[in-house]
């Protein structure tokens, strides 16, 4: 079992310095070593950092309440309906949603099947522990190409909570002298991980840069981009035969990636808490993640085929969704456990500040409450 530090020194060593994206893809899920397959309890209070989903069950509960709207107002006619998680962890958010439905609707939940993509062998027996009393409505799938190899067609919902921060990034920087850009990448000097330089490639094509904005970059301005991200969306994209493709996650449009007080990017390392700019430090035990580019993510789905029903702060989303909860009085007298729930995921001070939603659709039987 090689930690990721000794596997990016021999790749290194084998092959020459890497990208950044590469750096960051051993890093995070190097088999039972990286930093999403050995830390199990990294997020809470006691971890690294706050999710939605550590805040409480609320979050759960409230998605579940919009499944089940999406999913009730439909017609399912294709040989699979169900709910598609990818990025679900400890399972935490599908036990949250599972319970919800099965008290509220036990009927819907036995018409579906909650799926779960998840390509570790580790993170699925996470999830499997966690979801023991839902085995009856769960499955498991390690990609999409699983999937579709036993589901030709899937109607439905796919989601993704915190997901699209997760997958690996390429790093550019401005050479202001030069006016070009240059590829971040890593390689070992003196025994130490450091930066190095490469020529700028073809994935910078997915940013739109304003080209007045070039003449005023300071030098080393970097950005990020994630082919790997839009890649899996484009793939969600067309499985989906008609229904929703949802992602909650922080991030920006093309015009709020560029700011003059974020000349670094958005990368940034997490452990217990602290932030750091210190992306090299110890592979596989902190946290690497960059803001989602929603516009690039959102081109993608429609250039899939698929229409943009929603772009919006999570506060908006989740707020619409309890306002129609409370008038079908599903949530009855709020506990002072859940309203502080609510102030956690909404409050600007807190995970309201930079969470959006995206959701885009395929036409056909599916409807949405638009208000």
């Amino acid at each position: 079992m090689k930690m990721p530090t000794v596997r990016i020194r021999e790749e290194i060593q084998r092959d020459g310095a890497i990208s950044f994206a590469r750096f960051m893809e051993l890093a995070l899920y190097c088999p039972e070593t990286g930093y999403y397959e050995s830390q199990k309890d990294n997020v809470g209070r006691a971890g690294d950092f706050i999710t939605s989903v550590s805040v409480g069950s609320l979050f759960g509960e409230l998605l579940a309440f919009q499944f089940a709207e999406w999913l009730e107002t439909s017609k399912m006619d294709s040989p699979v309906v169900g709910i598609i998680e990818a990025g679900a962890h400890d399972g935490k958010l599908a036990a949250d949603i599972l319970t919800w439905l099965q008290l509220h609707r036990p009927g819907l939940l036995d018409q579906v099947q909650y799926c779960i993509l998840e390509p570790s062998i580790r993170r699925q027996a996470w999830q499997k522990k966690t979801l023991q009393k839902f085995d009856r409505h769960t499955r498991w799938f390690t990609g999409f190409k699983d999937l579709t190899a036993q589901n030709p067609k899937f109607s439905g919902i796919i989601f993704g909570n915190e997901l699209l921060d997760a997958f690996s990034v390429h790093r550019f920087g401005w050479n202001a002298r030069e006016k070009n850009w240059f590829e971040w990448g890593v390689t070992v000097e003196s025994g130490k991980l450091v930066w190095t330089h490469f020529p700028a490639t073809s994935l910078l094509s997915s940013l739109y840069l304003p080209p007045a904005l070039l003449d005023v970059l300071p030098d080393h301005y970097t950005i990020e981009t994630s082919p790997a991200a839009e890649h899996w969306w484009r793939t969600a994209a067309e499985t989906l035969t008609h229904g929703k493709l949802l992602a909650i996650d922080y991030g920006f449009t093309d015009t709020e990636m560029f700011s003059p007080a974020r000349t670094r990017g958005t990368l940034r390392a997490y452990h217990h808490h602290h932030v750091s700019d210190d992306l090299l430090a110890s592979p596989g035990e902190q946290d690497l993640t960059a803001h989602v580019n929603f516009s690039a993510v959102q081109r993608t789905g429609e250039s899939a085929g698929l229409e943009t029903e929603t772009f919006c702060t999570q506060p908006q989303f989740l707020a619409r969704i309890l306002e129609r909860a409370i008038k079908q009085s599903l949530f009855g007298d709020w506990t002072s456990k859940q309203v502080r729930q609510f102030q956690t995921l909404t409050h600007p001070e807190h995970l309201g500040r930079a969470f959006n939603v995206l959701l885009q659709s395929r036409t056909g039987h599916f409807s949405v409450d638009k208000t």
